[in-house]
């Protein structure tokens, strides 16, 4: 039988920094169980007092355009500078399956043996956005650990950038050089929530002078739609995370973005805001676990889809004798 959970001494162990404690209690708010569910609230509630002073950092990117080498790089950077990095890297998974690789500590190799640094990969599990369904949470422990900088790296450009967004304070795009026809296939929602653009692949030679006319492009394309902050114009930079070239100055950018909107409040409002939608997607989660928390439930959901599949019941009436089930 497993021992009960002391949640109490967890969350004593969390505070003071102890990363197998933090790797523990990211593994209990990543669990279905019921009773770890209740545990991993009753954690978070507990923590919540000492998070929302990191530097919260979403960076996504096509993949092939470095995302794990930049913030290896720039990572690193961060923790020789005396701050403690947090890495949410998550994994693409697969839809057939619902496993993944995990492989983003292999492709962050200094990070991960660096003792101010936190790695921790994953699996996106189907969640839109390409954002672990648990990343908020995971985000929090590790802030109450200690964390000062949380780097959440995403899958890449998929169908629902918003969810990066709503996690983070600043929203980063990295780009390939050579903008050309790879503009025309950019969503305008995905410049729209860029906090900054960056060019990555930037290295001597030909590689820069065609990430510098990539960056124009960018520039152009962003002068034509309008900020979401008065306070903030998002800049397009060109670096190379691969020779960690300006990666000092996409930070400072970054520091300076946290400072002004903190001066006008708009990084409270906006967590604010990420919070009332934080308490939805937990709505949502407790509708979907009523749907599978009981074999009867289960038993007449699946008799519902299977009507549905050979064309005896119509969706809508499919629709309705699920959300029948739940009391909706």
């Amino acid at each position: 039988m497993t021992a009960p959970l002391d949640i109490d001494s967890l969350r004593d162990r969390l505070l003071a920094g102890d990363r197998a404690a933090l790797a523990r209690a990211i593994t209990l708010v990543e669990s279905k169980r019921a009773d770890h569910r209740a545990a991993a609230a009753a954690l978070i509630d507990a923590v919540l007092p000492q998070t929302g002073n990191a530097i919260r950092v979403g960076i996504t990117g096509v993949p092939g355009v470095g995302k794990s080498t930049t913030i290896d790089a720039l990572g690193s950077n961060l923790t020789a500078a005396g701050h403690r990095v947090a890495v949410l890297a998550v994994d693409p998974s697969s839809s057939r399956t619902g496993g993944s690789i995990l492989g983003d500590k292999t492709r962050m190799a200094r990070l991960s043996h660096d003792p101010k640094a936190f790695i921790r990969p994953s699996p996106s599990s189907g969640t839109l956005g390409g954002v672990a369904a648990k990343t908020r949470e995971t985000m929090l422990l590790c802030e109450a650990a200690g964390f000062d900088v949380i780097l959440v790296e995403t899958v890449g450009v998929g169908q629902s950038e918003t969810a990066v967004a709503d996690l983070t304070d600043f929203f980063l795009v990295l780009m390939l050089p050579g903008a050309g026809d790879e503009l025309q296939g950019i969503k305008k929602g995905i410049l729209e929530l860029a906090d900054m653009i960056a060019v990555n692949k930037a290295d001597e030679g030909e590689a820069e002078s065609r990430a510098n006319a990539a960056a124009s492009e960018y520039r152009a394309a962003l002068h034509i739609l309008t900020p979401a902050s008065a306070t903030w114009t998002p800049p397009v930079v060109t670096i190379s995370g691969f020779h960690n070239r300006r990666l000092d100055a996409l930070w400072s950018k970054i520091v300076d973005h946290r400072e002004k909107l903190t001066a006008t409040g708009e990084i409270a409002q906006k967590r604010r805001g990420q919070d009332v939608k934080w308490m939805w997607a937990l709505v949502h989660e407790r509708l979907h676990q009523r749907l599978v928390g009981t074999a009867e439930v289960r038993q007449k959901t699946a008799q519902a889809e299977s009507g549905v599949s050979r064309g005896e019941t119509s969706p809508a009436a499919g629709a309705a004798a699920i959300a029948e089930l739940i009391g909706l």
